[in-house]
């Protein structure tokens, strides 16, 4: 993978994948828990996401299992899909600090003024 930033539904299916293996519905129920409803992905957008993510090899297909009657795919998040993970994390916790730096900043000028 190329150090890109990832996009915000990138970033959650990630997220969603750090503890165990799921299934498409299983992403993205836990993709709506992570952001608090704020991101509902839906079935053909999860699988272009996840397309792309294979293709990096940031997750990898854990194991296909039928029920009721139909094929459920399990993806789990790879080695370096964790490191990828961990890298965006890390860079936005550093634009999250500066913005919060600033804005603290402003609410203090602006209490002198």
């Amino acid at each position: 993978m190329t150090e890109r930033a990832l996009t915000e539904q990138a970033f959650l299916v990630l997220t969603a994948l750090v503890d165990e293996p799921r299934h498409g519905y299983g992403i993205v129920g836990e993709v709506e828990r992570l952001s608090e409803g704020r991101m509902r992905l839906r079935i053909g957008t999860l699988y272009g996401v996840l397309d792309r993510l294979t293709t990096d090899g940031l997750v990898e297909l854990d194991r296909e299992e039928v029920h009721q009657g139909r094929l459920r795919r399990y993806y789990r998040l790879t080695d370096p899909g964790a490191e990828a993970l961990a890298a965006e994390a890390a860079r936005l916790s550093v634009h999250v600090r500066a913005a919060t730096s600033r804005l603290r900043a402003r609410r203090a000028s602006e209490g002198t003024a």
